[in-house]
């Protein structure tokens, strides 16, 4: 019996503001959207055409706080074939990024960009994946 990966869901503070983060960033589209008023909520998927994922943004209407991550959430990973291109362009939008890191000696694998919810997004090396 297989279970793939079908979604991953972020409860967001800005519906907008998240959509665009991940549009601009990684390239994610708005594949569906549905509004429940009466549940007074907003469900917002995203995908890439690479990916047979979506992310899941869900936007509540009465929500005054930020969301508490928790130490238990640690982050969404996408792959990216030129790493260092995409790590320049994410800093040249001026996104919260880390530098580049490697778990070994040699050259870097990954680095984190911050989402406008304080969600990482781990972005790697596709030949390290």
């Amino acid at each position: 019996m297989e279970y793939p990966m079908i979604h991953i869901c972020y409860r967001v503070m800005d519906l907008d503001a998240s959509e665009e983060f991940y549009r601009k960033a990684f390239g994610f589209e708005v594949s569906r959207k549905k509004d429940y008023p009466e549940g007074r909520f907003t469900l917002s998927y995203m995908t890439s055409a690479e990916l047979p994922f979506e992310l899941e943004l869900t936007y509540n209407y009465d929500q005054k706080e930020p969301y508490v991550i928790g130490d238990g959430y640690s982050h969404l990973a996408v792959g990216v074939t030129d790493l260092e291109a995409s790590h320049k362009r994410h800093s040249e939008m001026g996104l919260q990024v880390t530098p580049l890191k490697g778990l070994e000696a040699g050259n870097p694998r990954f680095y984190f960009v911050t989402d406008p919810d304080g969600f990482r997004v781990e972005v790697v090396r596709r030949n390290s994946l």
